[in-house]
Formats: C-alpha cells, sequence, structure tokens
C-alpha cells in the first residue's frame, strides 16, 4: 500500500509541476494528491484502528479481572 502512495505521490507531484501557475500546481497537488490519499489511508487503516481498539478493550477488562491472592 505504501508503495502505491509514494507513486501516486511522484506522479502528481510532476503534474503539478507542470501547471502554468504555482496556485494551479498547489490546488492540482492538493486535490489530487493530499485529499484522495489522506481518504484512501483512513478507509485502509480501519481494521488496525478496530483491532488496537478491540485489544486495548482487552486488555482493560484483563487487568480489571486480576484478583491478588
Amino acid at each position: 500500500m505504501l508503495i502505491v502512495a509514494v507513486a501516486w505521490i511522484y506522479v502528481v507531484g510532476l503534474m503539478a509541476l507542470t501547471e502554468p501557475s504555482i496556485v494551479a500546481g498547489i490546488v492540482t497537488f492538493l486535490f489530487y494528491c493530499v485529499l484522495p490519499l489522506s481518504t484512501l489511508i483512513y478507509i485502509a487503516g480501519t481494521g488496525k484502528r478496530k483491532a488496537r481498539r478491540r485489544a486495548a478493550e482487552q486488555a482493560a477488562r484483563d487487568a480489571g479481572s486480576f484478583e491478588p491472592d
């Protein structure tokens, strides 16, 4: 996934460099690279966030049920 993101940043960066003005290049980079990639990475990380949350809840339950002798 990371290699695809890096390749996309490279492609869009080159597209932005060929724009006629700096403002157009920045807008191109933002709307073709930053927004789509941030959305894609957020969606792709949903499973990891859920698993991390479940593990933290399980650890809290396990710590709470510990009864010292």
